[in-house]
């Protein structure tokens, strides 16, 4: 047992240099690429008399099941079972209606599970999925989104924003506006695809549940679990180590863990439970695509006089999930007259749901997209357009903003870029077939920060252990948490062990919203900080179980200050466009960013540049199309829904301006996860305009688009 004195933050100890703000390599790095870290289904490794469980999907778009026969399932090797809505375990009524799935013979969607396979391998269980056979009674299914439907309404709230917001007379003040623009765009679903998709391993011991989730948060799995199951939160224990990204779709649990619990419930075995990516689309939610249209009035030197957006979206029947994808323009712009609506359609689809910057990527598109376009009417560069309607504060609650550094990005990036070299002419810088213009955007995205405990021990041997409930979706957490016990402890980084992803530990927010770290962090400071406080006071050796101090920052972060916060950011982009193929090619993108205090310049580049690249796919490859007579998604799979790949993104970098934000927390941190993408694509496509002299105003910005355009 060493005593007090060997910890680094003893009286007289010399604090190493801060690590927050630099860019150390992952902690779980090397266990990532040498395949020693467990993801869901690979934990617990090859447990004894496992069962391997593979969904059945609806095969209509929208109906009642009037029968399943499971004789052929079952009589194949290796079948244990085959639920089905009439043996199939029976649930309590949860929070989310997606959940309860096997609880009746309706069938909402197509993708609906509609029965479940069970047996002793992976290859068996798909075989006996393909050989039930169920029946239906189909109905007519209403499947296609657009403006004119008959049944549109206006929410009282999208995604917890008023469906509504208005301030002056905006079509008053449109319609005696000097310069107008009156545009549309269309954004088509998008769907989250990440590496690893949403599985599970269920096991029961007595009344006890244990379940491996790949999932963004472990507390909120848990909670659920214990709703539909009638446990107590303290019977379940839901462990998250290692997730293999998520970008939204995992933020919420999913029918797949309810699912594995019902299998392993059912047959008294452990259960796997892994669904194939061509069933994804249909039941991990998705971006409903989205119809805007905007005008946009401004006197002759482009002061912004008029904002008007409204915004279509589709949600399920089962299940309200409105895009809120007409906020930005209450964020952005000083403008004294401004109406922004979203609009919303009930149909026979698939709930929609979180999508890396749900709300502000479609909005900023749009936004973005036709402020270019105000800049062209105008014959003014558009950067210049944007600073000089830069608001004091925030137009839409006006509240002061905590921090506010567009201008700097806009300027820095301008300079990195070499904009104002450019030639503003659109159509004219041609080599060949091959036409080259560039682009500019604005992005923003809230600061968010929930309420979250840790805890922080000093260990006997001289070390630390910090523990929360944390989730680490690749977006390296897990080091940044670490850095932040180390500057709090002043220890060196490799002092401090970190552990995360489970609910046996103190109680932390999902990962979403770009609030994670943020949260997270805010508790891991104040424990590392009380622990110091402790370390300080006390005397002689460390009890056997070391030294402890816990944090809860519930009632701090609950007090919202009287700001308005934002992160900022500017993107740019550069193009070719082949005028024989059609083909985009993104030669270049930067963006550079207002985030708030950086803690680990690695792992934000890295955010940003993945943000930037998922922007880039919403602006030239990603899509999909509902299949207007059988309902779901046509494309299902990596193979016709086309993410960018390395070739597509041959030059692409991320900066960030100094920014000081005493309103947000002891870290002064905003959120970078999801301000990467929400430029990106309209900076992609206003550089099309740039290269082409046409508009193209549907993403994505495919090779038919682009020759149409061309004529």
């Amino acid at each position: 047992m060493r005593p007090t004195a060997t910890h680094a933050t003893a009286a007289g100890a010399v604090r190493p240099q801060p690590v927050l703000g630099t860019g150390p390599q992952r902690l779980e790095g090397r266990e990532k690429v040498t395949g020693t870290a467990r993801y869901a289904t690979e934990q617990p490794h090859n447990p004894p008399d496992c069962a391997y469980a593979w969904p059945v999907p609806a095969a209509v778009a929208a109906g009642r099941i009037t029968g399943v026969d499971t004789s052929a399932a079952l009589a194949l090797p290796g079948t244990l079972a085959v639920l089905t809505p009439d043996d199939a375990p029976r649930v309590a009524e949860g929070d989310d209606p997606i959940l309860a799935v096997l609880q009746d013979h309706e069938v909402p969607h197509r993708g609906w599970f509609v029965a479940l396979a069970v047996a002793d391998s992976l290859e068996n269980a798909r075989a006996a999925a393909a050989a039930v056979r169920v029946s239906y009674e189909a109905r007519p299914a209403d499947v296609e989104l657009r403006a004119d439907h008959p049944d549109a309404f206006v929410p009282d709230s999208a995604n917890g924003h008023p469906g509504r917001r208005e301030r002056g007379d905006a079509p008053e003040a449109y319609a005696a506006a000097p310069v107008r623009v009156e545009t549309a765009y269309t954004i088509p679903p998008l769907h989250n695809h990440p590496m690893e998709p949403h599985s599970s391993y269920a096991r029961w011991d007595g009344d006890h549940l244990t379940v491996y989730d790949s999932s963004q948060g472990a507390h909120w799995v848990r909670s659920a679990l214990a709703k539909l199951f009638a446990l107590a939160p303290e019977q379940i224990t839901v462990v998250s180590e290692h997730v293999g990204g998520g970008f939204g779709s995992k933020g919420t649990p999913r029918p797949h863990v309810v699912l594995a619990a019902m299998a392993a419930r059912h047959t008294g075995r452990p259960v796997k439970l892994a669904l194939p990516r061509r069933q994804m689309a249909e039941v991990v939610g998705y971006r409903s695509p989205t119809l805007h249209t905007l005008k946009l009035g401004a006197d002759r030197d482009g002061t912004l006089l008029s904002v008007e957006h409204e915004m279509t979206a589709q949600t399920s029947r089962i299940k309200d999930f409105i895009e809120h994808g007409a906020v930005a323009a209450r964020v952005m712009y000083a403008v004294p007259h401004s109406l922004t609506t979203h609009r919303a359609v009930r149909l026979d689809v698939p709930s929609p749901s979180w999508m890396r910057a749900p709300g502000e990527a479609p909005s900023m598109y749009a936004l973005e997209s036709a402020m270019d376009e105000l800049a062209t009417e105008l014959g003014m560069d558009p950067i210049e357009l944007r600073l000089r309607n830069e608001p004091v504060t925030e137009p839409d609650s006006g509240l002061p903003f905590s921090s506010r550094h567009l201008t700097e990005c806009l300027r820095e990036g301008a300079r990195r870029f070499g904009w104002h070299h450019r030639d503003p002419r659109p159509a004219v810088r041609r080599e060949g077939d091959l036409l080259t213009g560039t682009g500019v955007a604005a992005a923003t995205y809230p600061v968010l920060c929930d309420a979250s405990s840790a805890s922080a021990t000093a260990r006997p041997d001289g070390g630390y252990t910090v523990r929360v409930d944390a989730t680490d979706i690749g977006t390296g957490a897990r080091t940044v948490l670490a850095q932040v016990a180390a500057d709090a402890l002043g220890v060196p980084l490799d002092a401090v062990r970190i552990e995360i992803g489970s609910t046996r530990l103190p109680y932390g927010p999902l990962a979403g919203g770009s609030a994670g770290t943020a949260s997270w962090g805010w508790a891991v400071h104040d424990a590392c900080t009380a622990l110091t406080s402790r370390l300080a006071g006390h005397r002689g050796p460390l009890p056997d179980g070391g030294l402890t101090a816990e944090s809860d920052t519930t009632e701090a972060a609950g007090a919202k200050p009287a700001f308005a916060r934002h992160a900022f950011g500017a993107h740019f982009a550069e193009v070719q466009v082949d005028t024989v193929s059609g083909e985009v090619r993104v030669r270049r993108m930067l963006g550079v960013y207002a985030a708030g205090r950086i803690l680990n310049s690695r792992t934000a580049r890295s955010q940003s540049i993945g943000g930037m690249t998922m922007g880039l796919g919403m602006a030239l490859t990603e899509h999909s199309t509902a299949d207007p007579v059988l309902g779901g998604f046509a494309e299902r799979d990596l193979a016709s829904y086309h993410v960018p790949a390395h070739a597509d993104v041959p030059d692409i970098d991320a900066h960030w301006v100094d920014e000081t934000d005493t309103h947000l927390g002891p870290l002064g941190a905003k959120g970078i996860g999801e301000i990467g993408i929400v430029g990106a694509p309209a900076a992609v496509g206003n550089a099309v305009h740039h290269a082409l002299g046409v508009r193209l105003r549907d993403l994505p910005l495919t090779p038919d688009k682009v020759l149409a355009a061309l004529g």
